[in-house]
């Protein structure tokens, strides 16, 4: 997958998800069968991938360069 496909969200609620930070920005990880039952996997705080609520999450666009410096230092 390419920069400029790859998808990023806001962590905007982090009830019971002590590995969530409010305000900070999450990169999707693909899973068809999670989007369907509304939620989503990221990697956490805990370096591992987990599936939260999408609810939790705020899509946002970030422009091609910033996405690019983003995965570098990820």
């Amino acid at each position: 997958m390419n920069e400029k496909d790859r998808q990023f969200v806001l962590c905007i609620k982090n009830e019971g998800c002590e590995d969530l930070e409010i305000r900070k920005i999450y990169e999707v990880l693909p899973d068809d069968d999670a989007a369907k039952d509304e939620y989503i996997r990221i990697v956490d705080e805990s370096g591992e991938d987990y599936l939260y609520p999408s609810n939790y999450f705020y899509p946002v666009e970030i422009a091609l360069d910033v996405r690019k410096t983003l995965l570098r230092v990820a």
